[in-house]
């Protein structure tokens, strides 16, 4: 018990491929607005704090997008529009910065900023179709401060830290003017310029250790053969053709590898596999490529062992070896709990309770399985968790990284250090079939959108084998020789197998940019016909993604257990979950139009759920609001008011046009967002029958905001049939 437990961070950075091969341009700004925010500080955080020490594992096709930037390659939307000068804007352009510019988190990174904030105001706070009709209140001036705010505001903390120009321009606060905005971009230029030597840097001085992901970051399994999702997952619903080319799984990797070396010269030892995705047959590819360890889920461990986890979940905190014909690999399992209070939790904290929790965890773990030869691996996106913390959670990291380096029980590590000195002889000889996400592929086949995705992948690999002299000597060699025309082809292929654009159709996900993922999806594969001198296919001029009505996102697709805390403390809570946009329904009421952003509804054997979401805290939200009700019609019509410093109380029935208590209590949680229980029976659903619901926000007995402003949603209940028609869990 006096050894200490090693304790491993793995930052995994990733963005989709945004980049039209052929165009040359770029669709989205992500990469950029996560380089000057995240990819940067991340690393230099480590650097900043003594005895920091973390895996980051970079997507090689991000890096790739980092270079474009950092030389000035690349342009995108957001990019050009926020360097020209309103002086030179039409309308057009002013209602591009309007509906963009404010595509930040509302509670740490526009409302500490008064100008930013102000000028949200000025925008009627983001209401839909209103742009045009604002841009007239807008002068230059006004253009100029918001283009300077949302890029200071999409700076990292560290970043500030060490570039005073950008805490000089935010303490201007207003009033910029072009040479401000020159200063700004020049910056962010010599930023950019310096994450990749950061990094490199770091990992020499074994800082920290890099890891990648495949090229173009693809479900690895899927690519070596699709039928393997039915293994996990066995009423899935396949694509028509089978998809079968576990050469391309071993190009993407190869590939990557000889990125790393010739761009940064080093070569990874580990890596995580696109979204934790692991087979037999994809560990097997990884070891043949020469790599040491991998990354994985702790529910794909549980599945691959005959008595799952153990006490205490004893057989997690191992490295494991996967026997493969090439070697063994080490092989690491993430703590799904710890995981994901940093992902999901603790940006509500403040950063020394937080870490203080978390460092309770880990030691409440060391009291149960010891600590010689055990190790925590803590594993998530490096980048998309920071935007709800304050200053881009750098004071909760560097107390994280301070308290566990200054802690004699605890010790933080890499993996490679970790497997060279473990002795635990523990091997796997067969691993389950799965993702990081309820351990099967559900998330990326399986879908009609999705189905459909993999047949048009399919198709035109074929036509690359069909109509390239050599392709498979090409593809193999994944474009790394040859003419320039080949490697395009090869960029433009495998792009598209990447894993993104299947996370964004089916209806498990929505973004207000689903349209320009099914497009670039799209334009990827008809760039390879282009390239071969073919015509595309006319359905690659359709969209795959439909569009639901009347802002329905999904259906329920099973059960859901959420814990009634007002926050969404795990990922899979409410996956399963129907989802609503409210943002397309509209209030009756202007004003309030946008104050709520989402409904999720579900349920179980005994209860119904509902959670409603805000554009800003919910919590926050009723400090201005009296009451916040649900409404919901089966033969009769209830109503559910509710308060923040409530958390019960009895529905109500309507009676003779009155609203009479009944004796039902139902439960909810108001914090970051508002989740309900209410007692099924109550309501006396019959199985294939239909709810109707709505939302009202309320303010001195006077009704604000109703959502939807005309008819209530429309909610199909299946009954307890629900699990066994699943398709997705």
């Amino acid at each position: 018990m006096n050894a200490p437990l090693d304790v491993i961070f793995i930052w995994h950075m990733h963005q989709p491929y945004y980049k039209d091969t052929v165009k040359n341009g770029y669709v989205l700004p992500w990469t950029y607005l996560h380089a000057i925010k995240d990819y940067f500080d991340m690393p230099a955080i480590v650097e900043a704090t003594p005895g920091a020490r973390a895996v980051f594992n970079l997507v090689p096709s991000l890096v790739e997008q980092l270079v474009d930037y950092a030389e000035g390659q690349a342009v995108d939307p957001f990019l050009s529009k926020g360097q020209q000068d309103p002086a030179t804007m039409g309308d057009d352009d002013k209602v591009f910065l309007l509906e963009n510019f404010f595509s930040a988190n509302r509670q740490r990174m526009i409302e500490p900023h008064r100008r930013y904030l102000e000028l949200l105001y000025m925008a009627g706070e983001g209401k839909p179709d209103s742009a045009r009709e604002r841009i007239r209140h807008f002068s230059d001036q006004d253009l100029r401060d918001l283009q300077v705010c949302f890029f200071l505001a999409w700076t990292g903390e560290a970043a500030r830290r060490r570039f005073p120009e950008f805490r000089q321009l935010r303490d201007k606060g207003e009033g910029y003017d072009e040479a401000d905005k020159a200063l700004l971009f020049a910056t962010q230029r010599r930023l950019l310029n310096e994450i990749l030597p950061l990094y490199k840097r770091l990992h020499e001085e074994g800082r920290i250790e890099l890891a990648l992901s495949p090229y173009f970051h693809p479900i690895l399994p899927l690519l070596c053969d699709t039928q393997l999702a039915r293994e996990a997952m066995p009423k899935v619903t396949l694509p028509q053709e089978r998809f079968r080319h576990p050469e391309d799984a071993t190009a993407q990797i190869r590939r990557g590898l000889a990125y790393f070396k010739e761009l940064l010269g080093i070569i990874p030892q580990g890596m995580w596999p696109s979204e934790g995705s692991v087979s037999d047959e994809a560990l097997a590819i990884i070891a043949q490529c020469g790599l040491s360890w991998v990354a994985s889920d702790e529910e794909v461990l549980a599945k691959s062992l005959d008595g799952g986890l153990g006490h205490h979940h004893e057989r997690l905190y191992r490295p494991w070896r996967f026997a493969t014909g090439h070697g063994d690999l080490g092989i690491f399992f993430r703590d799904h709990r710890l995981s994901d209070l940093i992902g999901f939790t603790y940006s509500q904290w403040e950063p020394g309770r937080a870490v203080l929790d978390f460092c309770n965890r880990l030691r409440q773990i060391r009291q149960q399985v010891g600590g010689e030869g055990r190790v925590i691996p803590v594993i998530l996106d490096g980048e998309n968790a920071w935007e709800f913390y304050p200053d881009n959670a750098y004071d909760f990291l560097v107390g994280l990284y301070t308290a566990i380096d200054g802690a004699p029980d605890l010790r933080l590590a890499t993996c490679s250090e970790v497997l060279q000195r473990s002795t635990f002889e523990g091997r796997l000889h067969r691993i389950h079939p799965g993702s990081w996400i309820n351990a099967n592929y559900g998330i990326w086949i399986g879908h009609p959108e999705e189905n459909l995705a993999w047949d048009l992948l399919h198709q035109a690999r074929q036509a690359v084998s069909e109509h390239h002299p050599g392709a498979s000597q090409l593809l193999l060699a994944c474009g790394s020789d040859g003419d320039q025309l080949s490697r395009m082809l090869c960029t433009s292929l495998y792009a598209a197998e990447g894993s993104d654009w299947f996370w964004w159709f089916g209806d498990d996900h929505f973004s207000p940019h689903n349209d320009r993922f099914d497009y670039l999806f799209r334009q990827h594969l008809s760039n390879v016909y282009r390239l071969l001198d073919l015509d595309p296919p006319p359905r690659l001029l359709e969209p795959i993604k439909k569009k639901s009505p009347a802002g329905l996102v999904r259906e329920p697709a099973g059960f859901i257990e959420p814990a009634l805390n007002g926050r969404v403390s795990d990922y899979f809570e409410w996956l399963a979950a129907g989802l609503f946009d409210l943002t397309r329904q509209g209030s009756a009421m202007h004003s309030a139009d946008r104050m709520l952003q989402g409904f999720y509804w579900g349920y179980n054997r005994t209860t119904l759920f509902f959670r409603i979401d805000g554009m800003q805290e919910l919590s926050r939200l009723l400090k201005e609001v009296d009451i916040l009700a649900l409404h919901l019609i089966t033969d009769r019509e209830y109503r559910l008011p509710m308060q923040r410093a409530t958390s019960q109380g009895l529905l109500l029935i309507k009676e003779g046009g009155s609203w009479i208590p009944s004796n039902i209590c139902c439960r909810w949680a108001i914090d970051r967002t508002c989740e309900v229980a209410i007692p099924l029976a109550a309501l006396g659903l019959q199985p294939r029958s239909k709810l109707f619901a709505a939302v009202t926000l309320t303010r001195d007995a006077e009704q604000i905001g109703r959502w939807p402003s005309d008819a209530p949603l429309m909610l199909q209940y299946e009954g307890q049939d629900l699990e066994a028609n699943d398709w997705l869990i």
